[in-house]
Parts: C-alpha cells; structure tokens; sequence
C-alpha cells in the first residue's frame, strides 16, 4: 500500500500486520489515520492470500480518539462534518471487527476509550502483562461511545463492563486475561510475535479461515442488542456529553 503517513502494513505469510504509527501521540485516533485504518482492514480483506490481521501500536497501542474530534463534536454534536469526522473513528473499529478474516489485537502499553474499543473489535487480544485497559470516558467527564459496553459485555460479561465502563476501572494484561478480555499475556518484547504466530496457524488456510470465521461470528454474536445499534444507541448521550464538556 501507498501513501499512508500514520499506519503501516505488511504482510507476512498469508498474515496482514496493521500498525498503527503515531507515537508522538500514542496512536491516539486522528480522523486521517482512522481512514488509513479502514483502508488497510479493506485492503486486507480484498487479499485472498490474506487468512488473518493482526493489529498493534508498537510500545503504546491506541490513547483512544485525538481529543480534537471530540473537542469539534462537543462544540456542536450536529454540525455535518463533526459528525462525520466522529463517524469515521467509530468506522475504525467497527470495519476491523466485521471485514471477512480473522482478526487479532497484540495490546502493548495503554488501551484507552476508543483504543480499547479496537482492541475488542478482533476476534482476540494477545496482551502484555503490563498493558493497561482502561475506558478512561468518565475521566474525561464524557459518556462512552462506539458500542462500548456491547464490546466489553460480549467477551467478559456484565460484571466487567460495569466496572470498567460504568465505574471507570481499569485492568493490566494478566487481569485482563483473568477476566477473558484477552487469550494470553506475554512479556511486553513477546506480544507482537506470539499474536503473529497465533494469527499464522489459522492463516495458513485463508479461504477456510475467511469461511471458519464468518461461521464463529454468527455463532457467538451477543444475545442482547447488535453492536451496530449500541453505537447508535450511545451516540446521543455521548454527543450530550462532549457538549456539556465543551460548555464547562
């Protein structure tokens, strides 16, 4: 691929490796580097020598959204284009966890708000152990957004979206792994190469991986409300929120 400035990607043995690379910022979410984000997933998907994607930051894995983009939407939740510019990091994720091929998150450092929400969107997280997740909304005195308590619902349950989304706590990797927020945790050197290598067992195959995922998704989507409607639903409490925020 071409022209992209905040994400690079590679592929590997039927494996796309997708990372994101703003570190001056910690990879927070930047409107451009959100649609070099869906661009890289859709590039992926068209591959079909591609059987899986694994997605990392390198040291520090998403600080959640550039806090422009809410700063723009708080100013006024309607205006078109901070409503499409929000639409678009919400579109990050939610193109990683639906294109056609299995999907893993290596989370080394901070998984923070929309961060998190990426790192829930692949079909598994490979994590350090001294990765930290963390919602971070209530700190920021916004509501979540982009489906979160969904995400987090649909891998650990309740009682763990409602300590970390409603209450605001946070986990490292080995908690997070004890929670089944994640698969396993690894030394921070060895993240990225073991979610290569679990990525690399299933893409040996790509077009019975392409098949075998569909077939998981459906299988063990969430029985409450799609993820496609709790963005929707969380869409206009966190648009009251950034305008209360910005009218503090």
């Amino acid at each position: 691929m071409t022209g992209m400035s905040e994400i690079r990607y590679d592929v590997t043995d039927g494996v796309a490796l997708i990372t994101l690379d703003a570190p001056e910022r910690r990879n927070a979410l930047s409107v451009e580097m959100s649609r070099e984000l869906i661009d890289a997933a859709r590039t992926a998907e068209a591959d079909d020598r591609v059987g899986a994607v694994v997605v990392t930051g390198g040291a520090h894995f998403c600080a959640g959204a550039v806090r422009s983009v809410l700063a723009d939407t708080g100013r006024d939740p309607v205006e078109d284009e901070a409503y499409r510019n929000l639409e678009t990091v919400y579109a990050a994720f939610t193109t990683i966890g639906s294109i056609a091929v299995p999907t893993v998150a290596a989370v080394r450092g901070a998984a923070v708000g929309a961060g998190l929400n990426l790192a829930l969107a692949t079909d598994l997280r490979i994590v350090s152990r001294t990765a930290r997740l963390l919602p971070g909304f209530a700190q920021i005195g916004i509501h979540p957004g982009g489906g979160h308590f969904t995400l987090i619902n649909r891998v650990a349950g309740r009682e763990a979206a409602a300590a970390l989304g409603l209450f605001g706590d946070e986990v490292d990797g080995e908690r997070a792994v004890s929670l089944g927020l994640a698969w396993a945790a690894y030394d921070d050197a060895a993240v990225q190469d073991e979610a290569m290598a679990i990525a690399g067992r299933v893409a040996r195959d790509p077009a019975l991986a392409r098949r075998t995922v569909a077939s998981f998704r459906r299988e063990t989507a969430p029985g409450g409300l799609p993820w496609d409607v709790s963005v929707e639903l969380e869409r206009s409490p966190q648009m009251w929120s950034l305008r209360r925020r910005h009218e503090a």
